[in-house]
């Protein structure tokens, strides 16, 4: 039996892989202020764009194929402290082209993947799946390959609704032989407590427009929109950001109106001291 990679990390709470969310500023203000280890977004490993990499990330994947996953390792392998594979997205995109917890039933093309990705890199190389009829058979799988397992359990079909079934995940950490990742939930009132039971805890939904929930100082909306400018993000990403932002004001529905009508960057920076 092979023996797990450590995760090389300053604590056990982690930022959550979350899709459109976790640009690189918004993944460098979490690790500032506490974050353990930060998630990019999925990435396909055909993709062209431009990635940054600048707070050394675990880099996500998502595919249904081999293809592409060795030179893209090869190209990034570098920049990140750790690879994973996406066996959790429940997305309607992720339904058509089936990818995430869609290629779930595919047992085959799952330990192909995996074991591509093992062999090539030497880093640690994660997995992170739902609660579903193969989660067991996936996990024996992963600890062929994998130097932890990160489970969300929630069915496919609850999405990001409902109540995680902790039980199941308690199942999972018990069957297990390598570290388990808990996600579903995980805030700062829960994540002490959660991490008596499991190896890491991700914080992910409770983070959006919020950064300091991983402790530090209080960061706000113009920490990030300083991160973005440097890496030159487009209009439309700082403004979903600065809508993030409002979360939890006294006036957001106000706020969320006002950012709502701005059409241009220009109006955006003069708005943003308002956040």
């Amino acid at each position: 039996m092979r023996k797990p990679i450590p995760l090389k990390c300053k604590n056990k709470i982690f930022l959550a892989p979350m899709e459109e969310v976790n640009d690189v500023a918004f993944r460098l203000l979490c690790k500032k202020v506490g974050a353990g280890l930060t998630f990019t977004g999925m990435t396909h490993p055909q993709s062209q764009q431009k990635i940054f990499l600048d707070d050394k990330p675990i880099l996500q994947l998502f595919c249904t194929t081999t293809k592409g996953i060795k030179e893209f390792m090869k190209k990034y392998d570098s920049r990140v402290s750790g690879w994973d594979f996406n066996l959790g997205c429940p997305a309607k995109i992720a339904r058509k082209h089936g990818f995430g917890s869609f290629l779930s039933n595919d047992l085959e093309t799952i330990e192909n993947i995996l074991k591509t990705m093992r062999e090539n890199t030497k880093k640690p190389l994660l997995v992170k799946i739902r609660k579903s009829k193969n989660a067991f058979k996936i996990l024996k799988i992963a600890e062929k390959y994998c130097d932890a397992i990160a489970i969300h359990p929630r069915t496919q079909a609850q999405g990001y609704g409902g109540t995680p079934d902790l039980d199941f995940a308690l199942k999972i950490k018990k069957k297990s032989t390598i570290p388990v990742i808990y996600s579903g939930n995980v805030d700062e009132t829960n994540c002490e407590e959660l991490l008596k039971s499991f190896d890491y805890v991700t914080i992910g939904r409770k983070a959006i427009g919020n950064p300091s929930i991983f402790g530090g100082k209080k960061i706000t909306f113009q920490d990030y929109l300083n991160l973005a400018e440097k890496y030159k993000f487009p209009f439309r990403q700082i403004k979903s950001q600065a809508t993030n932002f409002t979360k939890g004001m006294e006036n957001a529905t106000e706020l969320r109106s006002e950012i709502f009508k701005i059409k241009n960057q220009e109006d955006l920076l003069s708005y943003s001291a308002n956040l």
